[in-house]
């Protein structure tokens, strides 16, 4: 789950980390209002969407006096931001977030994410602060700095220290640890998945703030961070995937032209990439769970349909939990129920796999049953024409 910005920076404060003071507005006499409050100086009026590179799109303005964030807000609100992030339809944004300017000597980049190949934290940093971490990773990838934590010992001095010294930060090196600490601490204790400074900035007088901030969470242990949880927006959200979310389905739009209705996270990503190897491509990923019943087939088969690409279905269903003879009347019945006219093609294994592809014979309609894993993909990509 993404956060925006200024939720990101809420946490942050709550961990210590030194962030420039801001106001949340949804008008530009809000934006006006918090200027005000913010001492009616230089401000930075920002749209809260969640993407980057809103300030080469036009979604981060600088504003020197109270009346110029007003006006400032009435261009960014509601307009629809286009950035490399967010697509082509872009994200519209309905709230901005006025921050108070701040004396910028340096820009850094600081990052943190797990690292599943050292089984352990990874802690990026960077001088080049303000750029897409990619892009000097591609350029001048001798400018990025990795420090790796090994989760039972945790940060010790001498991570910061190493860091710090890469950094160029000098005497601010004290100030470092102080924001290092705070930040590993709120990516353990809310179980975040990514967390992203950039910049990092070093003021005239050598305070260390978090200009800008990126928080994202692991989806899995939302349950145990309602203070997280309840910071989700749905308006940020595809509309499908939100649908997805509110019928406990696990759905991601891809680009291509096969919808996939899939028992198991695992198999879902296998055969996403069965289709690929099939000469296909998927236009989803849809994990309906273990617990697959004829209304969550027929939520699935809606959500599927909702995306014009899509040219022909595949349902690969492995019955363990579930029986497969339920899953092909679930099957049967959206079928008849939204008259589905594009190809279907089922794949039907384990528990009752036999009398589930008897259902789907005698049902009289247009179905293709698979046995293989690999002829359902080919059938799926053949049916599509």
């Amino acid at each position: 789950m993404n956060v925006h910005e200024y939720q990101a920076k809420e946490l942050l404060r709550e961990f210590g980390v030194p962030v420039p003071e801001g106001r949340l507005a949804a008008t530009p006499a809000e934006a006006e209002a918090g200027a005000r409050a913010l001492g009616g100086g230089v401000v930075v009026v920002k749209a809260q969407v969640h993407a980057g590179g809103r300030g080469k799109a036009g979604g981060i303005k600088l504003a020197k006096s109270a009346d110029e964030a007003k006006r400032a807000a009435s261009e960014i609100l509601g307009m629809t931001l286009k950035t490399h992030q967010t697509g082509p339809d872009g994200k519209l944004v309905r709230k901005v977030y006025v921050e108070a300017g701040c004396d910028i000597d340096r820009e850094l980049y600081l990052g943190m994410l797990l690292d599943r190949a050292e089984e352990s934290l990874a802690v990026i940093a960077s001088t080049e602060g303000g750029m897409e971490i990619e892009e000097v990773a591609a350029k001048t990838p001798e400018k990025i700095l990795t420090v790796h934590i090994d989760p039972v010992t945790g940060l010790q001095p001498h991570h910061v220290r190493r860091l710090a010294y890469g950094l160029g930060l000098g005497e601010a090196t004290e100030h470092f640890q102080v924001f290092l600490d705070g930040l590993y601490r709120l990516f353990l204790e809310r179980d975040a998945s990514l967390a992203e400074i950039n910049p990092l900035v070093v003021t005239g007088s050598g305070e260390l703030l978090a200009l800008d901030c990126k928080l994202n969470f692991d989806d899995n242990a939302l349950y145990r961070h309602p203070d997280v949880a309840a910071m989700r927006d749905p308006d940020e959200e595809d509309a499908r995937e939100r649908e997805a979310h509110d019928l406990d389905l696990a759905y991601v739009g891809l680009d291509g032209d096969i919808g996939c209705l899939v028992n198991g996270a695992g198999l879902a990503m296998a055969t996403l990439d069965m289709l690929q190897v099939a000469g296909g491509s998927p236009a989803n990923f849809l994990d309906c769970g273990g617990g697959t019943d004829q209304e969550k087939v027929a939520a699935a088969f809606k959500l599927i349909l909702q995306d014009a690409n899509v040219k022909a279905i595949l349902v690969n269903i492995f019955g363990g939990i579930v029986r497969c003879d339920l899953v092909a009347e679930g099957v049967v019945a959206a079928t008849k129920e939204l008259g589905l006219e594009i190809p279907l093609v089922v794949r039907l294994q384990g528990t009752n796999a036999t009398e589930g592809r008897k259902v789907l014979d005698e049902s009289g309609l247009n179905i293709t049953a698979a046995e293989t894993f690999r002829e359902a993909a080919e059938a799926a990509v053949a049916a599509r024409g």
